[in-house]
């Protein structure tokens, strides 16, 4: 028994440090350039850093739709090819970028995004329908919040020290991060399927064909559209707070250096790996989806009083940043496969966590490039800092509302009904433990 119980928590270890490392790695691909300014440059009327933002969230966007498909139906021997090969023409894109002039190299962003929208649902397809699911998503999920201030650091060091353009950094970064990416993919490749007592406690991951997958949409009609308006929501913030941290620390007037990306993210992925975790002592599916509900409320409460006493003077700029990252990460993380891997078991759904995600994904994204364009040309007298501000509260406010709409949606079709081939679980968290 002991021996059994190293083994799998050596599985465990393994798995979470090479999912951990690919995405790490993949970030090395898509977001150093939001570190450069690319200042003076304009077109068609917009920012020229906002277009190739918008550029490469188009391809990511559109990639999450193919991915709705793609991933859902993706089969485990064709994973490890689909991923280099992803990556290559991430990274060949960003050479584009670099030697094709603007604004035609606008169009390299584009490609870019392709295929880095595929390596989530790709890496969470290795993890997903084991009793460890949770421990391993966590990890897998601090990545993109330490990542990517970890990458901008790099890009804006190689900038600030070997006066690397801000076309080639892109390319130049994504050179550091090949070989890693390598090796923790084949790492990744060699964890051992789920086993039987997986499958017995989170149900047997499947493919998910088109018809199976109108009917869960039918299934969970409301809850699924509340929450694809929270993820949307939870989207545009975080992708605003990632690809313009520069331009919202230029205006707090704070002296900084290249490690302030990071600095103020190490300490956030702490505090989120440290509350989710918690969830994984729940065996209960039921009781842990239900619980994935109040994260949220604490969570999107901590972003909306963290702005109001940073904006109220009782704050410090350092402070509030770390606060409303932490509070913002601890909503959008679980939504990015650990929420959906406890819904499928808790109600039993044949079929897989990459649809569920790929399909609230794809509309995210859209959320995003509609918001820049909105500041582009709706707001564009409102610094960046202060639009950051104002989205907080918003963003608070249609979080909350969904969520609760939500929780008591799912609570409504988990109740028993009067027969005796009831397809949903009793979601009352009372209920004795599995």
């Amino acid at each position: 028994m002991a021996e059994s119980n190293n083994k799998n928590i050596g599985i465990t270890l393994k798995a979470a440090f090479a999912a951990f490392g690919v995405y790490f790695c993949m970030y090395g691909f898509r977001k150093p350039f939001t570190v450069a300014s690319f200042e003076g440059l304009s077109y068609f009327g917009i920012e020229y850093k906002v277009l190739i933002i918008i550029a490469q969230v188009m391809g990511y966007f559109i990639s999450k739709f193919i991915g709705i498909r793609f991933i859902s139906e993706l089969k485990p021997e064709k994973r490890i090819s689909y991923l280099f090969i992803f990556i290559v023409i991430a990274e060949l894109a960003l050479l584009g970028f670099a030697v094709v002039p603007a604004p035609y190299n606008i169009l390299f962003m584009f490609i870019n995004g392709m295929p880095l929208g595929m390596i989530w649902g790709i890496v969470f397809s290795y993890i997903e329908g084991r009793k460890t699911t949770e421990i391993i998503g966590l990890f897998l999920c601090s990545s993109f919040v330490v990542s990517s201030g970890f990458t901008k650091s790099v890009g804006k060091f190689l900038m600030d020290t070997f006066g690397v353009s801000e076309f080639w950094m892109p390319f130049t970064t994504g050179l550091f991060f090949i070989i890693p990416l390598i090796i923790f993919g084949f790492m990744l490749e060699r964890i051992p399927r789920p086993t039987e007592e997986d499958i017995l406690l989170k149900n047997k991951r499947q493919p998910l064909h088109k018809n199976e997958r109108k009917a869960l949409i039918r299934q969970f009609f409301i809850p699924i559209i509340c929450i694809t308006f929270l993820y949307v929501s939870l989207t545009v913030l975080r992708d605003f707070r990632d690809n313009f941290n520069r331009e919202i620390w230029d205006n707090l007037n704070i002296r900084f250096d290249s490690s302030i990306f990071t600095i103020t993210e190490i300490p956030i992925a702490i505090m989120v790996l440290l509350v989710l975790s918690f969830m994984v002592k729940v065996k209960n599916n039921k009781k842990a989806f239900a619980y994935y509900h109040y994260i949220l409320f604490i969570g999107i409460g901590s972003v909306g009083l963290s702005t109001y006493l940073f904006q109220n003077g009782f704050m410090s700029p350092f402070l509030w940043m770390v606060l409303s990252g932490f509070g913002m990460y601890l909503c959008y993380i679980p939504f990015n496969g650990i929420y959906f891997d406890r819904m499928i078991a808790a109600f039993e759904i044949k079929g897989n966590v990459g649809f569920l995600i790929y399909f609230v994904d794809s509309f995210g994204y859209l959320g995003s490039v509609l918001i820049l364009l909105y500041k582009n040309f709706g707001s564009a007298r409102t610094s960046w800092l202060n639009f950051y501000i104002y989205l907080n509260y918003i963003i608070v406010i249609i979080v909350l509302i969904s969520s609760l709409i939500a929780y008591l949606s799912f609570r409504k079709k988990s109740r028993p009904k009067s027969n005796n081939n009831n397809p949903y679980i009793n979601f009352d968290t009372r209920s004795k433990m599995i």
